[in-house]
């Protein structure tokens, strides 16, 4: 009698990862949630699960996900008396490339080896992470009117290079990090591919990932395909496979990521690249250049000079008439004299390419068309307001070459009601499962927060807790004596460096140190480099040279080290063992509220009659808290401690919130 395959056999104490693995401690928390996936797909429902960190979520969920995809295998379930007529595909969408990688080169493999099935698992990424030998060979055709240094050349080289070389033809595999001018023209592109009329088709990297993806029942993405995927579809156009049921773990972050991707973006920058890839004046390089086609070459030169001053337009309001915070209330507030020239010249480029006399020279020409048109489209949609219920906002920074680096943003205001329209009530997706460690506030079983804010209110609940033991492993250290950080602020920030020094020698090192303010950090971080100089111990801080992936790793390897970080350190960072056994969080972390994004939410949430602080930025920030607290304890092994510089949780009716949200350990303070 063949075994009826299910989460219990497989995940279970006499199961198949038990049987294969020694040492295998399966975890009830982890059985738990897999029931309640495996539940939510065969039902075609909705679940929000939560489970504490060191359940073993990726494979309380990739096991249901394997059986209900090759349900047309087996039974796979005892229940299940009429199979499908195809394979199932399930889509699992991550935040963080670590996660993706784990997922793809470790535990699907493992899956792989213990679940009789056969089905296949593909890491799916956007097109422009692809190599087209096409563009490519055709780039160092041209180089020398397309390149302008020649660091340039030497890169364009080394991508020839590889290019014999590399199993997948993707970015992450190139050992070296190439201009954004030279990938530019050498990778797969939708309005420069000549499709099945390319003679390099059959080897073509893209479509073969795309070939794989076609055929897999389970496809790995990050957040920001899965989104981009998601809105584009409303436009009857797909970057992933048609999908049953969609896995998103470390859904914390679903509604800034889903509102960056299906909002507007644009730069001065964009405009720039553009416009020099027809024809750089400086340089004497570009398309047009290439064809000697001066008329054009004008019309660019028009162009550039509408932009010029379209962004400088855009800088005087901000300077003289704009909000603090960049927030733009009405429509065109500055004229738009660029859309136009760049529609004319769009339509020049089309004419051109109809009249080329190579397919490779047409798709230059339509691609540059493509282009052109959708920053124009672009540009009006943003300055009138075409998007509704969105908020509209300009950011202002430096760049390296001293210019003003202006970027044109817009986000819907209420994520939810997209993600309910699109996702929740898709006629195609039968399932979605959002998990992460962090969902619920306080004692809310039903993530009411996190519902109201994704725009879900029906489907199930899951809450499951840690294995570890906190009360072991685990103690939290409230400082009370500090003075108020939103009274006393000045006194606040200027008594931090004493006390963080006091707690980093407890320690002796070994301390994640994280901070809602970046300003705040550098000025710690200044105040205490000599100190942390003379006690041996490295200091690693986000507000140093080194990117995020090069401050964890110098960190890990350190035995006595001290991290500052803001923002993108409270979540999905992993450091287990010893290099760890202290965070030190400065201060609630409440959201800015004067950030358009917050603001607009904000003034939303009043507009309805209700209380902004209680039904927002109090929730936000406890899921934030809980996410900085999760840092400390990665293992059954690790210990340490979680020190709170803020007396506000003590001092405050609400800072039981953030206390009662957090396992029960010992409590200092």
């Amino acid at each position: 009698m063949n075994e009826v395959l299910s989460v219990d056999s497989i995940l279970g104490p006499e199961g198949r990862i038990a049987r294969r693995l020694d040492n295998y401690e399966p975890r009830q928390q982890q059985l738990e949630m897999a029931r309640g996936v495996d539940q939510a797909l065969w039902d075609d429902q909705h679940l929000i699960a939560e489970a504490g960190t060191g359940t073993g979520k990726s494979f309380a969920y990739l096991v249901p996900a394997i059986l209900y995809a090759t349900a047309d295998q087996a039974s796979s379930k005892e229940s299940n008396d009429e199979k499908p007529e195809r394979s199932r595909r399930v889509v699992i969408s991550t935040h963080t490339i670590s996660l993706q990688e784990q997922l793809i080169s470790k535990d699907i493999p493992l899956l792989n080896s213990v679940i009789p099935l056969e089905f296949s698992a593909v890491l799916v990424k956007g097109r422009g992470n692809y190599l087209s030998l096409r563009r490519m060979n055709r780039a160092i055709g041209k180089a020398t009117t397309l390149m302008s240094t020649d660091e340039q050349l030497s890169q364009l080289r080394q991508i020839k290079n590889w290019s014999t070389e590399t199993a997948d033809g993707s970015l992450s595999s190139l050992p070296m990090r190439p201009e954004a001018t030279v990938w530019d023209e050498v990778v797969s592109d939708t309005g420069n591919c000549l499709r099945r009329s390319c003679k390099h088709y059959k080897d073509c990297f893209y479509f073969r990932a795309r070939r794989r993806a076609m055929g897999a029942q389970i496809l790995v993405v990050n957040h920001a395909l899965f989104f981009t995927d998601l809105a584009l579809r409303r436009q009857g156009v797909s970057l992933i496979p048609d999908y049953d049921a969609a896995i998103l773990d470390e859904c914390h972050t679903l509604e800034s990521v889903a509102g960056d991707h299906l909002g507007i973006r644009l730069t001065n920058g964009q405009f720039d690249y553009l416009f020099n890839r027809l024809y750089n004046d400086r340089t004497q390089k570009g398309l047009l250049v290439d064809k000697q086609l001066r008329g054009l070459q004008q019309q660019v030169d028009q162009c550039r000079f509408a932009a010029t001053n379209l962004f400088a337009d855009l800088l005087d309001w901000m300077t003289d008439r704009g909000p603090r915070n960049g927030r733009v209330l009405e429509s065109n507030v500055v004229a738009n004299e660029l859309s136009k020239p760049m529609e004319k010249l769009a339509m020049a480029l089309k004419q051109q390419a109809a009249a080329q006399d190579t397919e490779a020279d047409r798709l230059d020409f339509d691609s540059a068309h493509d282009r052109m048109l959708a920053l124009a489209g672009g540009l009006r949609q943003w300055l009138t307001h075409d998007l509704d219920d969105a908020v509209y906002w300009l950011e202002r920074s430096g760049s390296r070459r001293g210019l003003d680096r202006i970027a044109l943003a817009a986000s819907p205001i209420d994520v939810g009601q997209t993600l309910r329209q699109e996702l929740f009530q898709s006629k195609t997706i039968r399932s979605v499962v959002m998990t992460s460690a962090t969902l619920a506030t306080g004692t809310d079983d039903k993530f009411s927060f996190y519902r109201s804010r994704i725009g879900l209110s029906g489907g199930m609940s899951l809450r499951v807790g840690s294995p570890f033991d906190y009360q072991q492993q685990a103690k939290l250290v409230l400082e009370t004596k500090l003075p108020d950080p939103s009274s006393q602020r000045d006194a606040f920030e200027k008594a931090l460096p004493d006390q963080i020094k006091k707690y980093i020698t407890q320690s002796d090192g070994h301390a994640f140190v994280l901070f809602t303010s970046y300003d705040l950090l550098k000025r710690c971080a200044a105040a205490l480099a000599p100190w942390l100089a003379t006690q041996n111990m490295q200091l690693y801080s986000q507000a140093a040279s080194q990117n995020r992936t090069q401050l964890l790793d110098a960190f890990r390897r350190d035995s006595r080290g001290v991290l500052f970080g803001t923002d993108s350190f409270w979540q999905g960072v992993d450091v287990p063992g010893k290099s760890l056994s202290n965070v030190i969080i400065t201060k609630l972390p409440f959201s800015v509220p004067d950030h358009p994004q917050i603001e607009a939410r904000l003034d939303a949430i009043k507009s309805l009659g209700g209380n902004p602080f209680a039904d927002y930025q109090l929730p936000e920030a406890v899921l934030k808290f809980r996410q900085g607290f999760g840092r400390l304890i990665r293992t059954r092994r690790d210990t340490g401690m979680v020190v709170v510089l803020d007396p506000r949780i003590r001092t405050k009716a609400y800072g039981r919130l953030f206390l009662d949200s957090l396992p029960k350990m010992p409590v200092e303070g």
